[in-house]
């Protein structure tokens, strides 16, 4: 029986590109990872740099568009 996925919460992270102050702000919503994997440093996530600086790490729709 196969499920039907509303279990699976979006994971959001705000990030910025470089650890200046005058960074940019940005933002990658994840569905298909959940928050282990993301938190991981050995995946790669496509959207986001090895140099990144990661601020937060939210789940759920609440935090899309939070920072911005």
């Amino acid at each position: 029986m196969a499920r039907d996925g509303s279990y699976i919460f979006p994971v959001v992270v705000t990030f910025k590109t470089s650890n200046r102050s005058n960074a940019k702000l940005k933002q990658k919503v994840i569905r298909n990872k959940n928050v282990d994997e993301v938190n991981d440093v050995n995946v790669k996530i496509p959207g986001i740099p090895d140099k990144a600086v990661i601020l937060t790490i939210g789940l759920g729709k609440s935090f899309i568009g939070k920072f911005k």
